[in-house]
């Protein structure tokens, strides 16, 4: 099993990887500013669940379907683009909170946001570097995947729970129609700003 010793390198691995801006920190500061953190967290939970059960697939022999077959990164890149630049068109052209219909408007749901983790490649690039380097080569594999998912986890929901309530306090900032519009156009192109990392990754 992962010696105490050896899990400080995977939570500082977690925070360095986590904690850093990247789609899903720009999308959770954009929904922190519109929908207020807590009801954001079903959205950071769909990131971490999701994350969870692509590390854990990676542990099991997953991650070598993504490294060995050329057209699966490929076609997992282009899905992950065209649904980014969805989700940032939607950032971008959503009114401001004062102008939409009741019940209109809601964070991405759970399941959503979790199925965008498999979409994109950063979280699998994460998943083959946190396996490759810190998954130890003998012991039961799923103990020492557990573990590791687990530190993954505990340390990713500070981190993203960072970037959601500091779009929460953005938003408690923005107090006309025309800072609201200009700061989801801004959140809108960072999101659609970060394909060119899933693509030339």
């Amino acid at each position: 099993m992962i010696s105490p010793a050896a899990m400080i390198p995977v939570a500082l691995f977690a925070l360095a990887t986590v904690g850093t801006p990247g789609p899903n920190n720009v999308m959770l500061t954009a929904s922190g500013a519109r929908y207020g953190y807590c009801r954001t967290l079903t959205h950071i939970a769909g990131i971490l669940g999701g994350s969870a059960v692509l590390y854990m697939g990676v542990a099991f022999g997953l991650g070598a379907l993504f490294q060995r077959y050329d057209l699966v990164q490929y076609a997992l890149r282009m899905l992950g683009a065209t649904y980014l630049l969805y989700l940032a068109w939607r950032i971008a052209s959503a009114p401001p909170p004062t102008l939409e219909v009741a019940g209109d408007a809601r964070p991405l749901s759970f399941t959503e946001a979790a199925i965008f983790q498999f979409a994109n490649p950063k979280v699998w690039v994460m998943g083959l570097t946190l396996t490759a380097s810190f998954l130890p080569g003998h012991g039961p594999v799923l103990l020492n995947a557990l573990v590791l998912t687990t530190i993954m986890i505990v340390v990713g929901l500070p981190c993203l729970s960072f970037w959601a309530a500091f779009g929460s306090v953005i938003g408690r900032a923005l107090r006309t129609d025309r800072a609201w519009r200009i700061f989801n156009i801004i959140m809108g192109t960072l999101t659609a700003a970060c394909v060119g990392f899933i693509i030339l990754d």
